[in-house]
């Protein structure tokens, strides 16, 4: 039971008198004047006021800005009748220079002081634990009578002026059921830090050790719980240290202000457009990690995922897809800072070269749109297709298909330490690894009895190398994902679903690949499925609410990098010019083996065109 209950529907006035009469019998204000707004705190001489008004506008998820005072102002109507910014905090802290120096029950000593001063009051998580508790999630802290657990990060705010300093976040365990609920409840309350900036795993956001936080207290989680954090207004302190003003003062973490107004979120219920009601995925289990994503936006992917599904060669592969695979697989690709493509399928064993032209345009649709939002992008291949890749590059972007190069290598196989090496610096998995994402496109995947056949049951295992291993070593590693892209089962990733294609494909039993990806993205055809994967980005990193989660709600968004994004999208004329260049280097069509304007026995027009346009009505909003 909470250990204060009966403060829990006292007014806020009630609860001022208490704190100013040193009579209140809590360490924190969390649970308190149920359904009203707390805030933040932070005093500031007026020199540095304008400079901090600016910080908070440039990160307004940590310090949403709701009143700045006049100096010397010590009560602030719009928030509350009767408030008093010396004696109202249940706690201060004091800084001098930057540097901590004490705990002040109140300010009056400093008033001053304070006349020089501008108060500023910012939002508090605090204000919507109401509304989450009405719909049934419980509040841990206030179960355990204790303060919320807040933590330091390793996310850079945006620095205004001498205001320099990392993200502070605010973290409550949650039931895993109930994690889109406690999303659309908080989305909508901005005023008070809005939708979480991160679900799972603290060491994502460079925690080390959730049970030692930084601020307040530890909580203790129940078994079905995931952590899941919210921009903290405790971000101020840093930015207080980074000025080293002579003097300046803060509330004491978890001792708010709590003000006269009503949590507007609690009683205004969910949002009912669809591009502003989050939902949420889990995206990968090693680390634990999910993500968060409009519901105008999943309609899109979805209604991507479903174009691709279309089965011109008649293979059966309604039975191989995974529903939001596309959606899952791109979300993550979105959290990467660097992915590595692999693609080629020599299945034209007979021709030199023997690869086909269906993989390597979806591979290159993808990593454009890569380049395009800043990631670090590089493709892999076979050592002896690495010289006609590099000649196809040099063309595609001399062409327009491709603004720059992407970097092209190998993988040897020289014993178990390859793969770490190649995908960890120093090939050690506790360092940085060198890509977050492995995304295989069309590649020759291997079959359970170590061969790579095509779906012809002939095997083409002298024509592959090994970059299989990759996929199998990033298993074993966390914070590595991997995607796999096919139309027919035997593809690198399509292990996922070797069960539906040994029962539904032909030659299946055979032909099945064994090594299983983390994502499994189905399509009529494989490019499209690469295709589908650029678009999916270009939508997700125009949803307001997936860009701010990106972000971490500091920062602002990348608004004038947008027209960008349309440029590099799949176009008719992009993917015909880059279909003829793979002509002209010899390369051939999947299954006829025709050196013509074909991919898999399909001709570009009327069929291939018109899937691409189909792609972008639905991206950009226009079918």
């Amino acid at each position: 039971m909470y250990l204060f209950e009966p403060l829990r529907h006292q007014l806020p006035a009630v609860i001022r008198g208490m704190i100013r009469g040193n009579k209140l019998p809590a360490r924190s204000t969390s649970g308190l004047a149920e359904g009203f707004k707390q805030v933040n705190i932070t005093i500031l001489h007026k020199s540095l006021a304008d400079d901090f008004e600016k910080f908070c506008n440039a990160n307004s998820g940590p310090l949403p800005l709701l009143y700045r005072s006049e100096p010397g102002e010590w009560k602030c109507p719009p928030l509350s009748a009767d408030s008093d910014i010396r004696t109202d905090c249940l706690q201060y802290r004091k800084y001098e220079h930057g540097i901590f120096t004490g705990t002040p029950e109140n300010l009056m000593e400093y008033s001053e002081e304070l006349r020089d001063m501008v108060t500023f009051y910012l939002g508090c998580s605090f204000s919507f634990e109401k509304a989450l508790q009405t719909a049934g999630i419980p509040i841990r802290n206030i179960e355990q009578g204790c303060n919320v657990s807040m933590y330091k990060t390793a996310v850079p705010c945006f620095g205004v002026g001498s205001f320099q300093c990392n993200l502070v976040v605010s973290m409550r365990p949650v039931p895993v059921d109930l994690l889109n609920a406690v999303t659309q409840i908080s989305q909508p309350m901005k005023e008070v830090h809005g939708a979480p900036v991160h679900i799972g795993s603290p060491g994502m956001l460079g925690i080390r050790e959730v049970s030692e936080p930084d601020f307040g207290d530890p909580v203790e989680a129940q078994l079905e719980d995931v952590p899941v954090f919210w921009a903290c207004g405790v971000t101020a302190l840093g930015a207080v240290q980074s000025c080293k003003s002579p003097l300046a003062f803060t509330h004491a973490p978890g001792c708010m202000l709590i003000t006269d107004q009503k949590s507007k979120g609690a009683s205004t219920g969910f949002p009912v457009c669809p591009s502003q009601i989050p939902e949420v995925y889990c995206i990968s289990q090693n680390p634990v990690h999910y993500s968060i994503v409009s519901a105008g936006a999943v309609e899109k992917i979805r209604a991507l995922e479903e174009l691709i599904q279309s089965d011109p060669g008649d293979r059966g592969i309604k039975h191989l897809f995974l529903k939001d695979e596309l959606l899952k697989a791109s979300l993550s690709i979105s959290h990467a800072k660097s992915v590595l493509i692999t693609t080629g399928f020599p299945t034209h064993f007979n021709y030199n070269p023997p690869e086909e032209t269906d993989g390597p345009p979806g591979a290159f649709a993808m990593a454009s749109m890569l380049q395009a939002l800043k990631k670090e992008v590089a493709i892999v291949t076979d050592q002896r297709a690495l010289e006609m890749y590099k000649m196809v590059m040099q063309e595609a972007v001399e062409q327009g298909v491709l603004e720059t190069p992407v970097p092209l290598f190998s993988f040897h196989d020289d014993g178990m330490e390859s793969s770490l090496k190649f995908l960890c610096h120093n090939g050690n998995p506790q360092t940085p690894r060198r890509f977050e994402q492995l995304v295989a496109i069309e590649r020759s995947g291997m079959a359970a009895d170590g061969n790579y056949y095509n779906m012809r049951k002939v095997n083409i295992k002298h024509l592959v190398d090994p970059i299989d291993k990759l996929f199998l070593t990033a298993g074993t590693i966390p914070g590595i994902s991997t995607t796999g892209i096919g139309d027919g089962g035997n593809e690198l990733g399509m292990g996922k679903v070797k069960e539906a294609v040994k029962k539904h494909i032909q030659n299946g039993d055979l032909i099945a690949c064994d090594v299983e990806a983390d994502f499994a993205v189905t399509a009529g055809v494989s490019n499209w499925g690469g295709y589908a994967v650029a678009c999916t980005l270009y939508i997700l990193n125009n949803c307001e609410i997936h860009e701010r989660y990106l972000r971490k709600a500091v920062g602002f968004p990348c608004c004038s990098e947008k027209e960008s994004w349309v440029s590099v999208l799949p176009s008719i004329t992009k993917e015909e010019k880059l279909l003829q260049i793979l002509v002209n280097h010899g390369i051939r069509s999947g299954r006829t083996g025709n050196l013509e304007m074909e991919v898999d026995g399909l001709p570009f027009y009327n069929f291939h065109s018109t899937m691409i346009a189909q792609l972008r009505e639905v991206t950009l909003g226009q079918l």
